[in-house]
């Protein structure tokens, strides 16, 4: 059991995987599942980073006491308090009474509010330490990456990140859980959705906590979603950075809502153009059948975007509307926009997406397009224009 869960020195990996959640935070499908990771370092002095998810506390447990035997944990590291990573602590702490918390002064009030959990607390603040014996754990506070209280763990011994909900990603781990030992790939979209859904309204703190541990040496990075990445840092890292700069590939996302097929008529007009003005990466969304999530994913990903909705009650189409809050809602930069629209006796979606346009302070491309009714040549002129446009700066 211990040979197949060590990470590094004395650090075992005892998280479990969720197979059954079909929306993480009620609201990101999961096709893939998630995983919630804790790790247990059974050192001179044993310690718990992070617990998981109370509906899977049997067999955590389980998994603890399968390395440790009989041997008290003395101390629980709480990195971060959602609940899918916090929601065994009162249960960690019926398990071991003389458990010590360790976590920094928001930590507390949210262990007390969610669980009513009080006792002896070792409080610590940015760069304090915790000695286990051969593991010395260093302390580093990361606020709004992506909640308040969120710290992340250093073990200087081996050089082990203990990142909380920094650097995750949706999906299970799968026999393994080292990036050595399971192929990888599936996880490198579902990172770019996992930050852009989750954390990507937070770019500027994301920032500020790279360049906080940029000068350690990280041999390992625990983060509580998704693989432990040893041979991968560097992506990981990268992708994390460049994604928290809104960078983006010279690609174009058309995301776009249709009742009856006329709009998406200029979608594909759009898209059509944009190909044969040499631009590859062209993804489309239907709003009404992609989810948000993965639209989200695509525009993080690429520096076009180009939205499509039809007339409805006076408004947008409504699912392009909450979209383009979703996108406002995560202050996305850097982005080159055009849009379109159609309308059968009164146009307004064409108005309200150029209000968006001014809100999200994107760089206006092209000319925006409007239909009335149905597709004639003047209606695919103007769509190829816009398409050109956008070609024309993405290569600039």
């Amino acid at each position: 059991m211990k040979d197949k869960t060590l990470v590094k020195g004395k650090i075992h990996y005892v998280g479990v995987n969720d197979r059954n959640k079909h929306l993480f935070e009620g609201m990101w499908p999961l096709p893939y599942g998630v995983s919630y990771n804790s790790y247990l370092i059974a050192d001179d002095i044993v310690a718990l980073i992070d617990t998981v998810d109370a509906c899977y506390f049997e067999p955590y447990l389980h998994k603890i006491k399968s390395i440790l035997g009989d041997r008290p944990v003395q101390y629980l590291v709480v990195n971060h308090m959602e609940p899918d990573h916090s929601g065994s602590i009162r249960l960690i702490k019926q398990e071991y009474p003389d458990i010590v918390i360790v976590g920094n002064k928001q930590t507390f009030g949210m262990i007390e509010g969610y669980y009513g959990v009080t006792g002896e607390r070792y409080v610590v603040s940015d760069g304090d330490f915790l000695d286990l014996g051969h593991h010395r754990l260093r302390f580093y506070l990361t606020p709004m990456v992506h909640w308040p209280e969120t710290m992340m763990t250093f073990d200087e011994a081996d050089g082990v990140l203990f990142a909380g909900d920094g650097f995750g990603c949706f999906g299970t781990l799968d026999g393994g859980f080292l990036d050595t030992r399971i192929n990888a790939d599936r996880y490198w979209d579902e990172m770019v959705r996992y930050y852009s859904n989750i954390v990507g309204k937070y770019g500027n703190p994301v920032q500020k906590a790279l360049a906080k541990l940029g000068g350690l040496d990280i041999k390992a990075i625990c983060s509580t979603h998704g693989p432990v990445w040893t041979e991968n840092i560097g992506r990981v890292v990268g992708i994390y950075d460049r994604l928290s700069r809104y960078e983006a590939e010279p690609g174009v996302v058309i995301a776009y809502g249709s009742m009856y097929g006329h709009t998406e008529q200029m979608a594909e007009a759009i898209a059509a153009e944009l190909s044969a003005q040499g631009v590859r990466d062209v993804v489309m969304h239907n709003v009404s059948k992609s989810h948000a999530s993965y639209i989200l994913r695509d525009i993080f990903k690429y520096r076009g975007l180009i939205v499509g909705s039809p007339t409805y009650c006076n408004q947008m189409y409504p699912e392009v509307a909450s979209l383009l809050d979703k996108i406002l809602l995560r202050e996305v930069k850097g982005r080159f926009f055009g849009y379109f629209g159609s309308f059968t006796w009164a146009g307004a979606a064409v108005k309200r997406m150029g209000e968006f346009a001014e809100k999200s302070k994107f760089e206006l491309v092209g000319d925006p397009v409007e239909m009335k009714q149905a597709m004639c040549p003047v209606d695919y002129e103007h769509c190829e224009n816009l398409a050109r446009a956008m070609a024309a700066r993405l290569k600039a």
